[in-house]
């Protein structure tokens, strides 16, 4: 099956905490890559999501980790709500 990749980008202004990683985030902008399952019917094309990675800039690196989507939303929605 193929696959489509979508890129987006995300900013905090505060540091942040994702499950999937050890400690805090510094604020700053990432990109998330969206990877999504294309499943060809008769009818329409459905787009199922498989993973969703974040792009962890470094000192002359970066990390990619995949990351649950909820967990990045709750902590868009927590830095809105200034709880960041």
């Amino acid at each position: 099956m193929p696959i489509r990749t979508t890129r987006s980008q995300v900013t905090f202004n505060v540091p942040f905490v994702l499950a999937e990683v050890d400690g805090e985030l510094p604020a700053g902008t990432y990109d998330i890559d969206t990877d999504e399952e294309v499943i060809e019917g008769n009818e329409r094309t459905v787009y199922v999501r498989t993973a969703t990675l974040i792009h962890i800039r470094g000192l002359g690196s970066t990390r990619i980790v995949t990351i649950d989507p909820l967990g990045l939303e709750a902590a868009c929605a927590d830095e809105q709500h200034g709880s960041g």
